[in-house]
């Protein structure tokens, strides 16, 4: 099921990430301690924040990243600043 879910997240992250926050058992409350950093990045890199949050929660020790864990979360956040980038050339070239 968690490989379903990551699938499911590169196409629906947002949809994926609620999921995760409401019944993922602990991934978000553990990964995050304040409710800020959860919303910034449901809004802004939500691939990036869900693979932090399995970073923390389940590759290594509670509580630490390890470096695999920063590997996936670089890919996460080239992912998010492509597919945001990609809009914008879309966009850009409709206009003309």
């Amino acid at each position: 099921m968690p490989f379903v879910l990551g699938c499911a997240a590169l196409f629906f992250p947002r949809v994926i990430f609620l999921l995760v926050w409401l019944f993922g058992g602990g991934y978000m409350q553990q990964a995050f301690e304040h409710w800020v950093w959860p919303l910034l990045g449901f809004l802004f890199l939500p691939l990036t924040a869900l693979a932090y949050a399995f970073s923390f929660a389940s590759l290594g020790e509670v509580g630490e990243v390890p470096p695999m864990g920063w590997i996936l979360i670089i890919l996460a956040i080239l992912t998010d600043v492509g597919v945001l980038g990609g809009g914008g050339a879309r966009a850009r070239r409709r206009k003309k």
